[in-house]
């Protein structure tokens, strides 16, 4: 049993405790999701799977609270998968391993997947307390929020009654949040073009690790380096030197995560072996001074490996570095409505060699599509320059906010009665599902608020123990004075 489970809020512990033994990264939620259902139908409560896999929880009003408006309490049922270098974990089969490190709880070198399983965990706990007060209510938990929001893309309209719809996925206690950005994935293809390994060549692998990585949203600002980047920067040191050859190279995992970890399998003459070793030192001791104190961990290494059977055509290795340097990485904008608000961003996310393709892929966010549209077409435009093809998909709309909605100034005047200071109204750089959820309900009146979870999408992911029990308060005093409709 795990130490986590005698925390306070206790059954909100007991719950996120039990998510994490399931194991449920985006695309692999059928396990929790038949557990939750299995739960809730041992409860007597009304279940229902949607025809995309979300499912819809009804539980009746509290006695006399009957004529409160309705409420949606919203959650998604997957995590991010990212594990360290050095931990083997199967996110499909391998239960996560909490534990807690003083006011956190924290992963054993992957993912918690606080995010948002705090919140979804809220969202049970709701359901399964009776001591909870609270009008007519609906939990919506869906599916595959991380990796493209398929859930609230599939979302129908007249599914749910409710008027009022708290999200629980934001990350910041002392934050409530009435915006948020939207985005678009773009998936670049570029054909592999291969030659044989010359004569007389050694391999080398090129390895960058250490980085922190994160949220490719909420931390885009932050000046965290980007292994992708890092990697083409080295790339374009390496293509001044036509001798060393590329095989083939590989960074991050996800769109939505700021890449920790690249690599790449080089080939050259034993005679350049130490102009490649320089080239790589004098980069080691750029980059400790220019993220120092940002990424204090920065590992650069040069590894012997066994030779591949193939190396890129040197035309196709200079157009993909030029085309990986020139790529859109980080803050784009900055909001001229909002102080301290990021309009754009982009996220260089994705690097990997496949046998007829290098593919790529960044995910671009922005508060209005304008800004969203053109960093696509300044995307576009690098890779096609270097003979690739780009498309992209999974487009979702920013949530815009509203200053004249009601339940916000409820959870600001809850919040300031709870613990004496109004919270920050704010609008986050990262993809809430609300944005989507206005487009099959957009009567509804949205807000979002959580605990702070710090490191999400990130090995480093921690979850603060006492602002979980500080957004279980606001939340159940929320519900308890939600006004009659």
């Amino acid at each position: 049993m795990s130490s986590i489970r005698q925390l306070s809020p206790r059954l909100l512990w007991q719950f996120f405790d039990t998510q994490c033994s399931i194991p449920h990264p985006s695309g692999h939620e059928a396990a929790l999701r038949q557990w939750i259902t299995d739960w809730a139908a041992e409860k007597n409560l009304a279940v229902m799977q949607d025809a995309i896999g979300n499912l819809i929880i009804r539980k009746a009003a509290t006695a006399g609270m009957e004529k409160r408006k309705g409420v949606i309490l919203q959650a998604h049922m997957d995590m991010v998968p990212q594990a360290n270098a050095d931990t083997h974990h199967d996110f499909t089969t391998d239960p996560i391993q909490p534990y807690i490190d003083g006011d956190w709880v924290r992963a054993r070198g992957t993912t918690l997947g606080a995010d948002n399983g705090i919140g979804l965990a809220a969202c049970l706990a709701v359901l399964a307390d009776d001591k909870v007060q609270h009008g007519p209510l609906e939990v919506l938990l869906t599916i595959d929020e991380e990796s493209g929001m398929t859930g609230a893309f599939g979302l129908t309209p007249g599914l749910l009654q409710g008027e009022i719809l708290l999200n629980t996925d934001s990350e910041q206690d002392g934050d409530v949040y009435m915006g948020c950005a939207g985005g678009v994935d773009a998936n670049i293809t570029l054909p592999y073009e291969p030659e044989p390994v010359p004569a007389g060549h050694q391999a080398r692998r090129l390895i960058i690790t250490g980085l922190r990585g994160g949220h490719s949203g909420i931390n885009i600002h932050q000046g965290r380096a980007s292994a992708n980047k890092l990697l083409a920067e080295l790339l374009t040191d390496i293509n001044q030197h036509t001798a060393i050859r590329l095989s083939e190279l590989n960074g991050g995992t996800l769109r939505n995560a700021i890449a920790r970890e690249a690599s790449a399998l080089l080939t050259l003459p034993a005679d350049l072996l130490d102009t490649l070793a320089n080239l790589v030192d004098r980069r080691r001791q750029q980059y400790r001074h220019e993220f120092n104190g940002v990424d204090d961990f920065i590992q650069l290494e040069l590894a012997p490996t066994e030779l591949p059977e193939r190396v890129m055509t040197t035309a196709l290795q200079q157009r993909l570095g030029a085309a990986l340097l020139a790529c859109p990485h980080g803050v784009m904008e900055m909001s001229r409505s909002m102080e301290a608000v990021v309009q754009s961003s982009t996220n260089l996310g994705v690097i990997g060699t496949e046998d007829e393709h290098i593919h790529v892929q960044c995910l671009i966010r922005s508060l209005n599509d304008e800004g969203r549209n053109r960093i696509a077409e300044m995307t576009a435009a690098v890779f096609r320059l270097a003979g690739a093809r780009c498309d992209f998909d999974g487009a979702y709309p920013g949530w815009q906010p509203n200053p004249d909605s009601a339940v916000m100034q409820l959870v600001l005047n809850t919040h300031q009665e709870l613990f004496g200071v109004l919270p920050e109204v704010k609008v986050i750089h990262a993809g809430l599902e609300c944005g989507l959820f206005k487009a099959a309900y957009p009567e509804w009146d949205m807000v979002s608020f959580g605990p702070t979870i710090q490191g999400a999408h990130s090995p480093d992911e921690r979850v603060h123990i006492e602002a979980v029990s500080r957004f279980w308060q606001l939340l159940v005093r929320v519900l308890k004075q939600i006004p009659e409709a």
